[in-house]
């Protein structure tokens, strides 16, 4: 399948829309607090969501014959990603994953931070800041010329330097008009040849990293990944463009016209 490569107005709009999820994101993670459920955290990052103009890109987003029923997705310690909002509440040793993708006009706005409350362990802390020095370590090898690979490599090595393992499952990807694009973005180098990166190319980069063993599975609600071992995951991620030159995070929040 081809990489579709975006020319100077797609690019535009894809600033808009990464603006957009940004300041959602940003918003809703300044608003995550102990007590609060994280049905209320879907609800409000909706409700900021609507403010901007824009719409969820992952409710009723589907796989395998079942829609996504949630705005945005919460995940929160031995949690990986794809959790649901429900009635569960944040306590102060929590770490709390959200991941917000927005639609506006037409183009995918994806990105991701892990939050911390106010108890949470040291060795839980630096889990959360492995995961996001290893986010800006791919970021920094998407270069043009370069190769998927070279992301992939430096996420991994950044994260089993510190002892932690990167998830095979579930992996970046491409992201444009769909929220899952080619290529696939792997956080750990598999072998063999990958695409290489050239100008136009939007890529959502997301490391996600477990504290223990790298194994997930399924909890019954058939979409909220969890850690095998029940250790802690964090979950870091932007969308980014490759350029002529250094790559461009296009999920920076900031003024936005739809504002």
């Amino acid at each position: 399948m081809s990489i579709p490569i975006k020319d100077a107005a797609e690019l535009e709009a894809m600033r808009e829309a990464g603006r957009v999820a940004a300041t959602v994101l940003k918003e809703a993670a300044e608003w995550v607090k102990v007590g609060v459920t994280t049905r209320e955290i879907d609800e409000y990052a909706a409700s900021r969501i609507r403010h901007y103009g824009a719409r969820s890109a992952f409710l009723g987003y589907e796989v395998s014959g079942r829609k996504y029923p949630c705005n945005i997705c919460i995940s929160m310690n031995e949690e990986v990603v794809h959790g649901l909002a429900g009635k569960r509440k944040v306590v102060p040793t929590d770490i709390v994953s959200l991941d917000v993708g927005v639609r506006v006009d037409g183009f995918i706005g994806d990105n991701a931070r892990t939050v911390m409350m106010g108890e949470c362990s040291q060795t839980t802390e630096k889990l959360v800041e492995v995961t996001r020095e290893a986010l800006y370590d791919g970021i920094s090898r998407a270069l043009p010329g370069n190769r998927v690979a070279d992301i992939s490599a430096a996420v991994q090595n950044r994260v089993e330097a510190h002892g932690y393992s990167v998830v095979r499952e579930f992996v970046g990807h491409g992201v444009g008009r769909q929220v899952h694009e080619e290529p696939q973005i792997p956080n750990f180098v598999s072998g063999g040849n990958t695409p290489e990166l050239r100008p136009g190319m939007t890529l959502a980069i997301e490391p996600m990293v477990n504290a223990g063993v790298a194994k997930v599975k399924f909890l019954p609600d058939g979409w909220t990944v969890v850690t095998r071992d029940g250790q802690p995951s964090a979950h870091w991620e932007h969308t980014i463009a490759v350029t002529e030159g250094e790559p461009e995070i296009l999920t920076c929040p900031g003024p936005s016209p739809s504002a």
